[in-house]
């Protein structure tokens, strides 16, 4: 949920962030959590939040990532993503797959 203490840019960033997230299929709750997240660490890398935690400082932007940690794009789903997938459809013998193998697994 915005916050009394954004502006309104940090208002606007909130409403399109949490749009994209639901266009993407994930649940309300969970779309307002990423753009809360993603406004907050933008105003702790600009200065202006009260607190700020060293990775929002030292991170790349959410801006320029652009996705790179998402599971999505060029590097795919985490192993821990695939295992979990794997988990979910009872496949055999997946905590001794490496992660080419639980994709092959898992897309079948």
């Amino acid at each position: 949920m915005p916050r009394q203490e954004w502006g309104s840019k940090r208002e606007r960033q909130y409403e399109h962030i949490k749009s994209a997230q639901l266009q993407e299929g994930r649940s309300e709750k969970r779309a307002e959590e990423i753009a809360a997240r993603t406004v907050n660490k933008e105003r702790a890398r600009t200065g202006e939040a009260r607190q700020k935690s060293s990775t929002s400082t030292k991170d790349i932007s959410s801006g320029q990532r652009g996705g790179r940690r998402s599971g999505h794009g060029p590097g795919g789903r985490t192993k821990a993503q695939l295992y979990a997938d794997a988990k979910r459809q009872g496949v055999p013998g997946r905590s001794h797959m490496s992660k080419a193998e639980l994709e092959k697994a898992v897309s079948r």
